[in-house]
């Protein structure tokens, strides 16, 4: 619900009293992560993936911390292990989207966001990345149909409003994933 710096404190109790607990660990990471400092997620993250080296979510959660801490090179190796670990599993297959398309490389990002997003269960999430990307793209229709599949209007147009000052933006001014970031 927001308040990272509680949730920290109770997981690292957790894992205090349960060190080879791995779903502490991941909340931790989550929780740091989710506080934009993904360096700090980086040691718990690996501490669970030391204890469960086959669950894809640990490398998913440390590529996203890799990239929050600006390395990417260990983001990308993270998320390609979540995919190869989890070959069919939506949320994996939108992170390393979510990669390539930061990274510059849109059309390989689109391409995996709509294999995620033809999953039965793939999550909400992974079609709202699909429908930022296509945005983003300048598609803007298209964003929109797929973005009103899942947000109530007020929401999808608060979205659409975004889309379109940033890709109507002068080149370098939220064109770029940094603007977009910025923005956020």
């Amino acid at each position: 619900m927001g308040n990272y710096s509680d949730a920290i404190v109770a997981a690292q109790k957790v894992a205090v009293a349960q060190p080879r607990n791995v779903e502490a660990k991941l909340e931790i990471a989550r929780a740091h992560i989710g506080r934009g400092q993904g360096f700090y997620a980086i040691e718990p993250a690996r501490e669970a993936q030391a204890m469960a080296p086959r669950d894809w979510r640990i490398p998913s959660l440390l590529g996203v911390a890799y990239e929050q801490a600006q390395r990417p090179d260990e983001a990308l190796a993270a998320h390609r292990l979540a995919v190869s670990l989890a070959p069919d599993n939506p949320s994996a297959i939108s992170n390393l989207a979510l990669y390539y398309a930061a990274h510059g490389d849109r059309a390989q990002a689109e391409t995996m966001l709509r294999q995620a997003a033809a999953k039965p269960d793939a999550p909400i999430t992974v079609r709202q990345n699909l429908a930022l990307v296509l945005g983003l793209q300048g598609r803007l229709a298209e964003a929109e149909r797929i973005a009103r599949q899942d947000l109530p209007p007020e929401t999808v147009d608060n979205n659409m409003a975004w889309l379109r000052g940033a890709t109507s933006a002068p080149a370098g001014a939220g064109r770029s994933w940094e603007g977009v970031r910025a923005a956020q």
